[in-house]
């Protein structure tokens, strides 16, 4: 769908991409050393790490993809955003001070530390393929597509010029570029989305119609469980194991938490993130519903963003709004990029070759290219796929996840679980999703052949869970592990300040409060 600038827009345009280098470049002059480059200097305080997880998250497929799901079936998509602060705090309170104890930079370290080389050597792997696929490649072909589509020119032009954009500042400036960016796109993101929401209610002119014109359906957070997409079984039984993995096991999330200056700023950061959940429905799911109030006769669901911003933004807030969907989009896509270096580099380069801090940030930098070129291919694959935004980023993260949510359950809360259990989970389960995962993707044998994406989930993590425990069993205890489990750590703290504090344990249950009584208003 093309949209037509005057040069109010280009201005501001201009202004965002000044600002945006200026904000990376600036960072990269700053950071020399290897924790810099990969971990920010483990600085981050917890409006840092907030902003920065929430930019990475907000990637465009969620501009893109939640809208479209509010156009087709209302508000049932805030799910995935208000069930999200549950696992945030099991991030915050329950994994992070394992994290912090053994002082890892990466999240496949924590597994060597926990299970030995074979099982850390797989997540390596692993994280590679899910960061390359799952993050780059999806987010670089939804990103494609829209500003292919905004500005006229070929989805391999628009793929190029994005991962220019993002290479650029995230080679130089390393992690802190990417979190001093996040923040600066978080709040733009932020702006023009509560801008379009205003526009929209401004058009429809009150709640109430805007509630009439819509089926009684698009306003319930669970549907039937007979409804084909988005039953509430599948809600319920697929996304804790796919929020296990994405906010707790994740590298490209986790990251910004191991750059955290302690483990209070770290919690807090969780927290944040959990906190402006509660606004993403309103800013992200409300302009597809109104999209389907106003214009339902010529929009599609993947256009519902984009007609909502042609219809009702002025020029100069036309140029904010596109300004806001490519911060969303260079702020995952370079996320992804350090993620990979600072993977690539400390787990995969030090095994072969050791280098000294100058030569990690040197190397970092050359992954960081060869990623973002092999992103661009993955991304011209995916469109291939016929699949949409959402459907193809849930459905590719619900695949992978399984294997690393049932590792690392077991791995802080039984501490008899050992290494030989853990590799039959990793390398057999692993094989066994990444082929069901790429079947999934291309629609083999034919479409509709398998289940919802949610409920594959949940059938592979308890085959896998089942596995696990049958062969922890029936195998020799796992000998003084390094870290603790979940429950030794209650007369052994893991990590500083006793492990939990009371206060944020408050603020937790007040977040809690208002997550149920969104339920209960909405059920």
């Amino acid at each position: 769908m093309s949209l037509s600038f005057n040069y109010i827009d280009y201005l501001i345009l201009g202004l965002y991409a000044l600002a945006l280098f200026f904000i990376g470049f600036r960072s990269g002059k700053k950071e020399k050393n290897q924790e810099d480059i990969f971990l920010g200097g483990r600085s981050l305080k917890w409006w840092q790490i907030g902003f920065s997880m929430f930019s990475a998250n907000a990637g465009p497929i969620m501009l893109i993809g939640f809208a479209g799901v509010g156009f087709s079936h209302g508000i049932v998509g805030s799910n995935f955003e208000l069930l999200a602060w549950v696992f945030l705090m099991l991030l915050g309170m329950v994994f992070l001070p394992y994290y912090l104890k053994t002082k890892i930079s990466t999240i496949p370290q924590f597994l060597l530390i926990r299970f030995g080389k074979r099982s850390y050597n797989f997540l390596v792997i692993y994280s590679l393929i899910s960061i390359l696929v799952v993050w780059l490649g999806s987010a670089l072909y939804a990103g494609g597509l829209l500003i292919s589509g905004i500005f006229g020119c070929s989805l391999f032009t628009a793929l190029v010029i994005i991962a220019l954009i993002a290479t650029s500042f995230t080679a130089i400036g390393g992690l802190k570029a990417v979190v001093r960016t996040g923040v600066f796109q978080s709040i733009i993101i932020i702006v023009s989305s509560i801008l379009l929401t205003f526009l929209g209610f401004q058009k429809i002119g009150s709640v109430d119609l805007m509630v009439s014109q819509t089926p009684e359906s698009y306003w319930k957070l669970f549907l039937p469980a007979s409804h084909p997409e988005y039953s509430w079984i599948a809600i319920v039984l697929g996304y804790p194991v796919v929020a296990i993995y994405y906010w707790c096991a994740d590298q490209t999330i986790v990251q910004k938490v191991l750059a955290a200056e302690n483990l209070k700023e770290g919690q807090y950061g969780a927290l944040f993130v959990g906190a402006l959940k509660i606004i993403m429905p309103l800013i992200f799911i409300l302009p597809g519903i109104m999209c389907y109030v106003l214009f339902r006769d010529v929009a599609q669901p993947d256009n519902a963003y984009i007609t909502m911003i042609k219809e009702l933004m002025p020029h100069g807030l036309l140029g904010l709004s596109i300004a806001a969907l490519i911060a969303s989009l260079i702020d995952t896509v370079s996320s992804s990029l350090n993620s990979f270096c600072t993977v690539f580099t400390l787990d995969v380069v030090s095994q072969v070759k050791v280098l000294n801090k100058k030569q990690q940030v040197k190397m970092g930098r050359w992954i960081t290219i060869i990623a973002a070129i092999v992103g661009v291919g993955i991304a011209m694959v995916f469109s291939y796929s016929g699949k949409n935004f959402f459907e193809l980023s849930q459905g590719l993260v619900s695949i992978l996840a399984p294997p690393l949510s049932v590792v690392f359950l077991a791995g802080v809360m039984w501490k008899r679980v050992n290494s030989i259990s853990v590799e039959i989970v990793l390398y057999g389960g692993g094989f066994v999703c990444l082929i069901l995962g790429a079947c999934h993707v291309l629609n083999y044998p034919y479409k509709g052949y398998w289940p919802h994406f949610l409920l594959l989930s949940f059938y592979l993590f308890v085959a896998l869970s089942l596995v696990i425990v049958a062969v922890t069993l029936i195998t020799k205890p796992a000998i003084n592990p390094v870290v603790p489990s979940l429950l030794e750590s209650k007369n052994k703290p893991v990590g500083e300040e006793a492990y939990h504090s009371r206060p944020i344990w408050l603020v937790w249950l007040g977040l809690a409060s208002v997550m149920v009584l969104i339920y209960l208003l909405f059920n």
